[in-house]
């Protein structure tokens, strides 16, 4: 398995409106996604950071996801609560519980 994950900072006030975009216009569209297995947002309130966990059943699922324009719209849908570019990064899952 793998997996994408994506760090991100909103801006003053708008990390509310990051998790409603993400629960629900992106989910939606991440679970038709090919080989889509599970996603984990994480977030803190007190600093608007925010790290999006997606897991991916094989790289070239991951990877597929990221040049057949998915995940360029939905950044494109929550960017607009971030304060600056996100930081994506891809990982093989070695462990899981």
């Amino acid at each position: 398995m793998y997996a994408r994950v994506i760090t991100f900072q909103a801006q003053a006030g708008k990390l509310e409106e990051a998790i409603a975009i993400y629960r629900d216009s992106i989910m939606p569209v991440t679970r038709q996604q090919k080989g889509f297995k599970n996603a984990t947002l994480l977030t803190d309130i007190s600093t608007g950071k925010g790290v999006s966990i997606t897991q991916w059943e094989t790289e070239a699922d991951q990877k597929a996801s990221e040049t057949n324009g998915y995940l360029q719209q939905v950044l494109g849908k929550i960017g607009v609560t971030f304060a600056g570019p996100p930081i994506k990064e891809g990982f093989a899952v070695s462990v899981q519980v």
